[in-house]
């Protein structure tokens, strides 16, 4: 179990796992599960820590394109966005880099989910490890963590 898993658990929210070989050498963690998954790109999210305007945030945004910064601080009403060192990243959240989730986090931060994820009836974001997502459905994502829902991925 994951630390993912356990507030999911205990938040009653409904999910499903989906497990893979990680491959151990490759960097884009989203798009290898996808493929190794057999799912739709833009259907599986990835998890991002950015800095905005000093403090972290999160977020969400499907494997298939890149965060749109200047988007994600109209979401955050923040005036400076970057993203985040990945040690501080890891730190903050507890995950490795990889496998960080929105689910299970040390500490909850402001989030953005991008819109994209509103049209699916199940998303896919990680399960707290490399080799591991959970699918859940967008409502739950959302409305679990507060977040904010924008257009904020980029091509």
């Amino acid at each position: 179990m994951t630390p993912a898993i356990n507030e999911l658990d205990a938040a009653g929210i409904a999910y499903t796992t989906h497990e893979y070989e990680h491959d151990g050498d490759g960097h884009d963690f989203g798009m290898e599960a996808a493929t190794k998954l057999g799912l739709d790109p833009d259907q599986v999210f990835k998890t991002l820590l950015v800095t905005a305007d000093g403090e972290q945030a999160v977020a969400i945004v499907p494997v298939s394109g890149k965060l749109a910064l200047k988007a994600v601080g109209r979401a955050l009403g923040a005036k400076r966005v970057e993203m985040c060192d990945p040690s501080v990243a890891e730190r903050i959240t507890g995950y490795v880099r990889g496998g960080i989730s929105p689910f299970g986090q040390k500490k909850r931060l402001r989030t953005v989910v991008d819109e994209i994820a509103t049209v699916y009836d199940v998303v896919y974001v990680s399960g707290g490890k490399r080799g591991l997502d959970i699918g859940v459905a967008p409502a739950d994502l959302v409305t679990h963590l507060d977040a904010v829902v924008a257009d904020v991925a980029a091509g």
